[in-house]
């Protein structure tokens, strides 16, 4: 959930405060909305673990001095359709790699809650996806 929708939710209920049953809809929403959470999120910690695995077992094929040590990350890559299929999506993802490492060294070297990008002292809104529709 968007910062957006939780603040058009707050206004819903400072203007709504007197309708219980408007708040107990957007209860009820905002457990579905966790609920649908909690599942995506157990979701994606499977596939982190299998990705964890598959890469595990690949150092340690290669340290033992298999033939063919990237066969357990190319079957899970394969799995989920991950592997790049041209020329073109090869150098796409080492480019992705590069900038995803290059930004992550840069914040890795900013204090936790300095803001590198914005030195305008003014905090920047950031809005994303689309606003969540209250019962009126």
């Amino acid at each position: 959930m968007t910062r957006s929708e939780f603040d058009d939710i707050r206004a819903h209920i400072d203007a709504e405060a007197d309708h219980p049953g408007d708040l107990l809809r957007v209860a009820r929403s905002l457990l579905n909305d966790l609920e649908d959470a909690r599942m995506r999120e157990a979701t994606l910690r499977a596939y982190y673990l299998r990705l964890l695995t598959a890469a595990r077992a690949t150092v340690a094929a290669e340290a033992a001095g298999y033939p063919e040590p990237l066969t357990f990350l190319t079957d899970e890559l394969a799995k989920r359709g991950q592997l790049p299929t041209s020329e073109d999506e090869v150098n796409r993802i080492l480019a992705d790699a590069h900038t995803a490492a290059a930004l992550l060294a840069c914040l890795e070297e900013t204090p936790l809650g300095a803001t590198p990008m914005n030195t305008g002292g003014s905090r920047a809104r950031r809005c994303a996806g689309t606003s969540r529709s209250l019962p009126r």
